[in-house]
C-alpha cells in the first residue's frame, strides 16, 4: 500500500488559553491571534500539516461556536472537514471522533494529530519525523506519540519516559518502547529527569492509523467506543448531525488518560524541531524577535504604537493606541480596545488566576 495517500492530518483547535488574557477571550481564542508571525496560530499549523498532507485531508476539530472563524481563517480546509464539538469534552473525544471521520473517508486512513497553538522552529525535520512515525503507524499495530526532546527542566509539560529501543526508523531516528508517564514534575524532579537523557515533553502528539485506535478505545474505553462505533459508516452530513446527541452522553478525559497510560503498544520517536506550546505571555515573549533593549513588541496591525525609553526586556502587545513605557524592565504589557494588562514576566503563569477571579464574580464581558 502507498501509505502517503492514505494520511489525514487532524488539528485540534478547540482550546480556551486563559494564561494569554486579555487577547485569548472566548470570542477570539489563542488559535486565532498572531503572537508568532503575520500568520495566525491556526494558520501557521496548517500551512505546518499540508507539507505532510493535501488540503483536503485536513481535519479540524473546534468548539461549535469557532467554525465561521476556521472558514474563514483555513478556507482551504473543505467545510465538510470542520468537525464543530457540541461541547467541550477533552482531547480523547476530539481526537478519535476526527480519526473516525478519516476512516469513514478511507478505511485504511493513518492520522497525525496535532494542536493549533504549537510553534515549530524546524519543519523540514518536522516532516522527517511525521514521515518516520507513518511509517511505524503504518503497520497498524503501534500507536506513536512524538516525545519532544526537553531543552529545560521545565514545570510546566508532562513527561514521558522511554523503556527498550524497538527498532531504527532511518540513520538518525529510532523508535522506544514507553515506559511511562509523569505529569507536570516539581523543578528537582524535572531536573533529575533531564540527567538520564530517558525523559521527553509529552506534547500531545501522536500518529495513529484508524484502526489501532479503534481497537485501543474498544480495549480500555469500551463506552466510548460503542458510543462512537456508528459514526464510522456515516456520510458527512450524517456524522455532522449525531455529534450532539453523542456529546451528551460522552466521558469528558484526556486521551492521556484514557489510552496512552494504559496502551502496551505505545511507541515514542524523538523530534528535536524546535518545538514550543505557546501556554503564556512570557513564551511569547522568549520566541519573540527582541529590539537592541530586548524589548519585543507585537501586535494585531503591522504598525507598532510604542514608544519605550529607559525600558528593557518587556513585551509589549499594542493594540489602536501608543503605549508609553519609561523606566520599566521585565513586565508584560498587553493593551486592547477594553481591557489593559500589566504583570511580571515571572508571573506570566497566574494571568489565569485573573480569569478565574472574573468568573467568579460574573464578569462575563472581559472573558
Amino acid at each position: 500500500m502507498n501509505q502517503a495517500e492514505h494520511v489525514f492530518a487532524v488539528i485540534l483547535a478547540g482550546g480556551g488559553g486563559t494564561r494569554l488574557w486579555p487577547k485569548s477571550r472566548n470570542k477570539t481564542p489563542k488559535q486565532f491571534l498572531k503572537l508568532t508571525s503575520k500568520d495566525t496560530m491556526v494558520q501557521v499549523a496548517g500551512l505546518r500539516v499540508t507539507k505532510v498532507v493535501p488540503w483536503n485531508q485536513v481535519i479540524v476539530v473546534t468548539n461549535q461556536m469557532y467554525v465561521k472563524e476556521i472558514q474563514d481563517q483555513l478556507p482551504q480546509v473543505p467545510a465538510e472537514n470542520i468537525i464543530a464539538e457540541p461541547e467541550k469534552k477533552d482531547t480523547a473525544m476530539a481526537m478519535l471522533v476526527g480519526t473516525l471521520f478519516a476512516k469513514s473517508k478511507d478505511p485504511e486512513a493513518i492520522v497525525i494529530n496535532g494542536a493549533s497553538d504549537h510553534v515549530i522552529v524546524d519543519e523540514k525535520e518536522f516532516v522527517h519525523v511525521m514521515e518516520a512515525a507513518i511509517e511505524i503507524a503504518a503497520d497498524k499495530k503501534q500507536i506513536v506519540t512524538v516525545g519532544i526532546t526537553p531543552t529545560r527542566p521545565d514545570t510546566g509539560f508532562g513527561y514521558i519516559k522511554i523503556g527498550e529501543h524497538m527498532r531504527n526508523v532511518d540513520h538518525s531516528l529510532s523508535a522506544f518502547r514507553v515506559d511511562s508517564f509523569t505529569e507536570k514534575p516539581n523543578s528537582a524532579t524535572a531536573q533529575a529527569f533531564l540527567s538520564t537523557g530517558k525523559y521527553f515533553w509529552n506534547a500531545n502528539m501522536y500518529v495513529w492509523s484508524a484502526d489501532a485506535l479503534i481497537e485501543a478505545f474498544e480495549k480500555y474505553m469500551p463506552e466510548m467506543y460503542a458510543l462512537t462505533k456508528p459514526l464510522v459508516t456515516m456520510q458527512p452530513a450524517e456524522f455532522h448531525s449525531a455529534l450532539a446527541d453523542i456529546y451528551k452522553q460522552a466521558q469528558s478525559i484526556s486521551i492521556d488518560y484514557a489510552i496512552s497510560e494504559k496502551a502496551d503498544n505505545l511507541v515514542l520517536i524523538p523530534g528535536d524541531f524546535g518545538w514550543n506550546d505557546v501556554g503564556d505571555w512570557k513564551v511569547v515573549y522568549d520566541l519573540g524577535k527582541k529590539d537592541l533593549s530586548g524589548n519585543v513588541i507585537v501586535g494585531d496591525s503591522d504598525v507598532s504604537h510604542t514608544l519605550a525609553i529607559s525600558s528593557q526586556n518587556n513585551l509589549i502587545h499594542t493594540g489602536n493606541r501608543l503605549v508609553a513605557l519609561y523606566g520599566v524592565n521585565d513586565m508584560i504589557v498587553v493593551d486592547t480596545d477594553e481591557i489593559l494588562l500589566i504583570v511580571h514576566k515571572n508571573n506570566s503563569q497566574d494571568v489565569k488566576k485573573i480569569v478565574e477571579r472574573l468568573k467568579e464574580e460574573g464578569k462575563k464581558e472581559y472573558l
